[in-house]
């Protein structure tokens, strides 16, 4: 009798979001589980993991785009060449919220009518006494683009597998 082989995909992932959110640091996290205290940001790095979910080998490969969203004209590629995409603020910086809708609306226009699995991230639920955004305000927001909402802490791992395997 011979061992019955798992099947196995392929999904790429593009982490999304302005600097210094933690897109590197979950990342980093989810790969090597450990929490880089004082990263230092690169253009974009790519990374490949393994992971089972529900029997099924997934061989993920996570594009960290280091906050690239905010230059202008570099992006395209990371929307057009993933598969799907996790969209990260910090819960300790309003304003990294208020730049999610344009990330959102960035992978609409890239991707036209192909639909392709969005996670919203709030990251950095640890840092309790610093929380800036409320978590009614991300709720809304991914209620109106329908897409699930995870808060996550690259430092604790809280939640971290529950995000990868639900943006795959």
């Amino acid at each position: 009798m011979g061992t019955m082989q798992v099947p196995t995909i392929s999904v790429r992932m593009c982490m999304l979001g302005i600097g210094s959110v933690g897109k590197s640091a979950l990342t980093l996290q989810f790969m090597y589980e450990e929490f880089v205290e004082d990263y230092e940001p690169t253009k974009s790095s790519a990374y490949k993991r393994k992971v089972n979910i529900e029997d099924i080998c997934v061989e993920v490969d996570i594009t960290d785009t280091a906050g690239q969203e905010d230059y202008a004209g570099i992006n395209d590629p990371f929307y057009r060449n993933n598969d799907g995409f996790i969209v990260v603020f910090s819960l300790t910086d309003k304003e990294s919220l208020k730049a999610v809708p344009l990330i959102l609306e960035r992978i609409v226009q890239c991707r036209g009518d192909e639909q392709s699995p969005v996670v919203l991230v709030g990251n950095k639920v640890d840092l309790v006494d610093e929380r800036a955004v409320p978590a009614e305000s991300a709720i809304q927001l991914a209620q109106k683009w329908q897409i699930p909402y995870l808060e996550t802490s690259a430092r604790t791992r809280h939640n971290l597998e529950e995000l990868y395997q639900t943006s795959t």
